[in-house]
């Protein structure tokens, strides 16, 4: 292990690091690389292994052998948060770590970045933080999420009836970090994001694990609310930075809005798929929204239905448009758009309704390996009342 020659190591809290899915498995090698690389605290790792194709599966074996992490590999495809309680129970079991950071397997992390966390969290008591997600390559410099505001607005109507509406506001996104710096540092805040997240592991006892009731969005934020709820203090460092390998909106210098790598396809492999259409199927996009209204009695107001509008967005953005893109020779066709929008709808269903078959299989050969309860909801109970 590498240390940070600034601390000493007999005094330096504890940390263990669970890394699991984000949407797909072919950035998992860059990604571990970097934690490896460029981590000078010390650290613990388990790596949730959802259902990796053969190849990552015998890179990760690898790996493990050579640098002593723990994997736990599951035998079906389960939700990222449901991954994040696999990896956060075998810490909460075997460890002594004082914080605990979930790390998607898509992010690279640049040097310094756990050091910075660990002394956000020490110097102002933080129970969650999270570091300055960057899109797209470390060298595009381009603000992803610096922490954001939200909180539940109580509507109070002239009858009396009061509605409960969620409000949200994400700090600096689409930014140039060379347009902002003097904005670089440690902000406190209402909501972090997953990509990369380290929380106290004490905090769990007060708030339970994570909510597997998230299946696919707002995971986040239904956890950053659960934080303040209970009294915590959530911080953005901005002097910790990783960036998460994706397709997204960004500001250019001139303050135009552009979609990065819109004109080419993301770099899928042919194992990436399966999963990315589970993780961002219609049926976990809805039952997620649909989970955070009723846990948290919200009303369906325009912050619901532009999400509710958008199920399956995430799919076109990175699939559908930059395909017909490339046919087009960069031109677009609203006819050819629509045309495979809804033939991607229905291979959607298909990869659903085989992760559903799949699961199903596994769980009646081998009944233990059903989902425990970490939470309101669980992805097992949230799958079986879609497939019902």
């Amino acid at each position: 292990m590498i240390f940070d020659s600034n601390v000493n190591s007999k005094t330096m809290p504890k940390v263990t690091i669970v890394v699991g899915p984000r949407e797909r498995f072919s950035h998992t090698q860059a990604s571990l690389e970097s934690v490896y690389r460029n981590t000078r605290y010390p650290f613990d790792l388990v790596y949730v292994d959802v259902c990796t194709p053969p190849v990552i599966q015998a890179y990760l074996k690898a790996q493990a052998q050579e640098k002593g992490f723990q994997i736990i590999r599951t035998d079906y495809y389960i939700s990222p948060n449901q991954a994040r309680n696999v990896g956060l129970r075998q810490v909460l079991k075997a460890s002594q770590a004082q914080y605990v950071v979930f790390l998607e397997n898509d992010v690279v992390v640049e040097p310094g970045w756990l050091t910075q966390l660990v002394k956000c969290a020490e110097e102002t008591g933080a129970e969650v933080v999270g570091p300055l997600t960057c899109l797209g390559k470390p060298e595009h410099g381009i603000i992803h999420n610096a922490g954001g505001a939200t909180y539940i607005l109580n509507d109070v109507k002239p009858d009396g009836r009061v509605k409960r509406r969620l409000r949200q506001d994400t700090y600096l996104t689409g930014q140039a970090i060379a347009q902002v710096q003097d904005q670089m540092h440690r902000v406190q805040c209402g909501f972090v994001e997953f990509h990369c997240v380290m929380a106290r592991t004490d905090l769990f006892a007060k708030i339970g694990l994570l909510d597997e009731g998230m299946l696919a969005t707002r995971e986040h934020i239904d956890f950053c609310l659960s934080v303040t709820e209970a009294g915590g203090k959530i911080y953005c460092d901005r002097e910790a930075m990783v960036t998460t390998d994706t397709v997204g909106i960004a500001k250019n210098k001139t303050g135009l809005v552009e979609l990065l790598g819109a004109t080419r396809l993301p770099d899928f492999r042919w194992y990436d798929l399966p999963y990315f259409m589970v993780r961002w199927s219609n049926a976990w996009d809805r039952a997620s929204l649909d989970h955070l209204r009723q846990k948290w009695n919200l009303a369906e107001d325009s912050y619901f239905r532009k999400r509710y509008a958008g199920i399956g967005n995430r799919r076109r953005e990175l699939l559908v448009q930059p395909l017909v893109q490339r046919l087009t020779l960069g031109r677009g066709n609203a006819w050819l758009e629509q045309v495979l929008n809804a033939a991607e709808q229905r291979l959607n269903n298909f990869f659903y309704q085989r992760h559903l078959k799949h699961k199903a299989q596994v769980l009646a050969k081998q009944p233990a390996l059903a989902t425990e309860p970490s939470g309101p909801t669980t992805a097992a109970a949230v799958d079986d009342k879609i497939a019902a």
